[in-house]
């Protein structure tokens, strides 16, 4: 399994919360738990990480809103010789 993500809407003091969570863990340097409605996906992130951080506005002629974001992605290499290995651990 490749990928896994969710998507939903949240008060900005509950993203807070999540990211503050998610910082607390990486400072752990040991392993990064995700919750994504239910399923849990444990990661490894191993140095060096490759932090990508992006604000964004699209905006098109007839539009009443522009819709903007903030992405971030974090991106690391593990050692892997079979699909595997390279699998995400993912707990339901």
């Amino acid at each position: 399994m490749g990928e896994l993500e969710t998507e939903a809407e949240r008060s900005r003091a509950e993203i807070a919360d999540t990211l503050r969570g998610l910082a607390d863990q990486l400072d752990d340097d040991g392993n990064v738990t995700l919750d994504l409605e239910g399923t849990q996906v444990r990661l490894n992130p191993t140095e060096p990480v490759t932090f990508k951080l992006e604000g964004e506005s699209d905006w098109s002629d007839g539009d009443k809103e522009a819709k903007q974001s903030i992405e971030l992605e974090l991106v690391w290499r593990r050692e892997a010789a079979t699909a595997e290995e390279g699998a995400l651990d993912v707990r339901e």
